[in-house]
């Protein structure tokens, strides 16, 4: 399957704001231990864009406000990718035709 590359260049940039606005803190501090730990900046970016479309997701699924306790730790456990998470799609009753 082919990458949406639209979408990946806005979670790259949601990211990039996040570091250059320090907000949160642990963004860079996370940024900064993937690259110490041999990541490029690039894929240390794209790993915690994971976190970022995870987070959103969830927030979107569950109609939640954003956890940053939940974000954070996400990142603290980077390179671990966060489980994805699944969507369940409604079903519709069955109905008989008669």
């Amino acid at each position: 399957m082919k990458h949406n590359q639209r979408l990946q260049r806005a979670i790259i940039e949601v990211v990039e704001n996040q570091i250059e606005a320090n907000d949160p803190p642990e963004i860079k501090q996370t940024l900064a231990r993937l690259v110490s730990e041999g990541f490029s900046i690039q894929a240390g970016k794209e790993l915690i864009g994971n976190v970022v479309v995870v987070e959103v997701f969830e927030v979107l699924k569950e109609g939640r406000p954003f956890d940053l306790d939940r974000y954070v730790a996400a990142l603290n456990r980077l390179p671990e990718l966060p489980p994805l998470p699944t969507a369940e799609l409604p079903t519709a009753p069955v109905t008989s035709s008669n």
